[in-house]
């Protein structure tokens, strides 16, 4: 015989449901029926798939969301209080360098937003370090020790910084790197792109966009102190001297400074009017396209950036940059909180795939 569902009637004729009014069958109608997963579902306002993702550990589910089912789970008895109870949010640090850069914006937003929809809940805690004193992301770094249970840092490579990842890692606090990556360091990982592979991708191609076999190009960098700066000069370099004849006459760096980089750029194009392409390395897309334009040298001087942000875009629609590399900083910033999460927790690291590189043009830009 079916069970029947027995609901509760207030005195202005509405339902409601209760754990103990979900009775069994006329065998003894007072003895309450086992919870099932259809009755959680139901009391906790989800679907009986979040449920068993939930009490199985699969798929993505949603902090909050997980925490109420849980809850539901331990007040039915479905769930033994003692032996189950809710998971305290795992703290996570990022240290991310601070100033005018959209991308890092960007990448803070994503890790607030992926942090929200973890399968396991997580405190995200953004922090940024001044771009001019690089030496200060050492001591914050260790400001973190034994207050932190995982740390995401976008690092520069200095000895000071790769001794205090030593230090905090040693105390048994795991550290990823992320956008550019570290050697020489304990760290669980590296959530990025390839940067030697994107530095060449860019020299593939601004020789194919420019009109010609020769030409001046010009390189703009944030800080070479980032080893991801740095690998894609590299990259860039090499590619120039093994497949084209196009010559670098200028290299900048300027720290992603957006007015920094208006200034270097105007006085750029002054010294080299001939000048046939420009590749930026960092942040600051801005400066130089500002320069372009009131020069009269944009849709002329071919320009290539990195990351596509609410200003790149612009660009690309205006026809002032050519073409953006993309690195899709909602997927780091998931990878990121996974793989921190899942350390701090002691279970095995998730199999993830490498961050993908993307060229945007105007003609394929994604959606928001």
């Amino acid at each position: 015989m079916r069970a029947l569902l027995t609901p509760a009637v207030d005195r202005n004729g509405e339902n409601h449901h209760s754990p103990s009014q979900f009775v069994g069958n006329g065998v003894n109608a007072r003895e309450p029926m086992r919870p099932t997963i259809a009755m959680i579902a139901q009391m906790a306002g989800v679907s009986a798939t979040t449920v068993d993702r939930v009490l199985n550990g699969r798929g993505r589910v949603k902090s909050r969301t997980r925490e109420q089912v849980l809850r539901v789970a331990q007040e039915t008895g479905y769930l033994d209080k003692a032996s189950a109870p809710v998971a305290a949010p795992v703290l996570l640090d990022f240290i991310l360098p601070e100033g005018q850069s959209s991308f890092i914006e960007t990448l803070a937003s994503h890790l607030r937003g992926a942090a929200e929809n973890s399968r396991v809940p997580v405190t995200p805690r953004i922090r940024f370090f001044d771009r001019s004193n690089p030496e200060g992301l050492a001591t914050q770094i260790l400001s973190l020790k034994g207050k932190s249970q995982g740390i995401g840092v976008v690092a520069v490579d200095l000895p000071e910084v790769r001794e205090a990842i030593r230090q905090v890692a040693a105390a048994g606090i795991p550290v990823l790197n992320m956008v550019s990556d570290l050697t020489n360091v304990p760290k669980i990982g590296y959530v990025g792109i390839d940067n030697r592979a994107a530095g060449r991708l860019a020299g593939l191609l601004l020789s194919r966009l420019i009109k010609s076999e020769t030409g001046k190009i010009a390189v703009f960098a944030g800080s070479l102190a980032y080893r991801g700066h740095e690998e894609r000069e590299m990259g860039f370099r090499h590619f120039l001297s093994e497949e084209t004849r196009l010559e670098v006459v200028e290299m900048r760096e300027v720290r992603d400074n957006v007015e920094t980089m208006h200034q270097e750029a105007l006085a750029l194009l002054k010294r080299h009017p001939d000048l046939a392409g420009i590749y930026n390395i960092g942040g600051g897309n801005r400066g130089i396209a500002m320069a372009l334009m009131e020069t009269g040298c944009a849709g002329k001087v071919v320009f290539i950036g990195h990351e596509l942000t609410e200003h790149s875009r612009q660009f690309l629609l205006r026809r002032v940059m050519d073409a953006v590399i993309d690195q899709n900083p909602r997927v780091e910033a998931r990878d990121a909180i996974e793989l921190l999460a899942h350390a701090a927790r002691g279970e095995p690291q998730p199999n993830l795939p490498p961050i993908r590189i993307q060229v945007v043009f105007r003609e394929n830009i994604p959606q928001v």
